[in-house]
């Protein structure tokens, strides 16, 4: 099965999102599918120093590390607005260049093989956090606040965007679950 896409006669382009872009992509898109990316899971393991934490108070932000897979939201852009985007992107998760951007093949819901730009975990980055205990992502995402904002709201709200989707992390709500139990204890008290 092709892995390209066409859009009104010109091959579309598509990019892959798992984490902020699901709820927050902030680019121009035609459409956007359920996609399922084989080969890289969503983990909770870059170390932010920028977006969602700081150097003296780190954060934690979802990378795709390698193995098992992911499922996410696939969107597609039109090739008008192709170098837009990828500048914008560039820009946004590039930051400190604690991932790698490369073409991977998703699968969408309706059963179509796409390319798309997807951003993975650069493992040797000195960021990448690796396996963290959830009581070590337990406290960073408690303490992170950075340029973009509070770590536990953008913990929350990638969770929250993950259920509506039907696509369900485990993990992720067990963490978000102590992190709203917190939260509340801190409001009461």
């Amino acid at each position: 099965m092709a892995l390209i896409e066409e859009h009104e006669g010109t091959a579309a382009h598509w990019v892959f999102g798992y984490g902020s872009l699901i709820w927050n992509p902030g680019f121009a898109y035609v459409s956007a599918h359920l996609g399922l990316l084989r080969g890289a899971h969503r983990s909770l393991s870059i170390i932010s120093h920028h977006h969602r934490g700081t150097v003296e108070r780190p954060g934690l932000v979802f990378g795709l590390t390698r193995g098992g897979s992911c499922r996410g939201m696939a969107f597609e852009v039109a090739p008008a607005d192709w170098p837009a985007v990828r500048a914008y992107l560039e820009e946004r998760e590039q930051v400190t260049s604690v991932y790698r951007d490369v073409m991977r093949p998703v699968t969408l819901a309706d059963g179509r093989r796409v390319a798309a730009l997807a951003f993975v975990v650069d493992e040797s980055h000195d960021q990448f956090a690796g396996l963290l205990s959830p009581e070590q992502q337990l406290a960073m995402v408690r303490n992170g606040v950075g340029i973009s904002g509070r770590n536990i709201d953008y913990v929350v709200n990638t969770a929250r965007h993950l259920a509506q989707l039907g696509i369900r992390d485990h993990a992720l709500m067990a963490l978000v679950a102590q992190l709203e139990a917190l939260e509340a204890e801190g409001q009461a008290a």
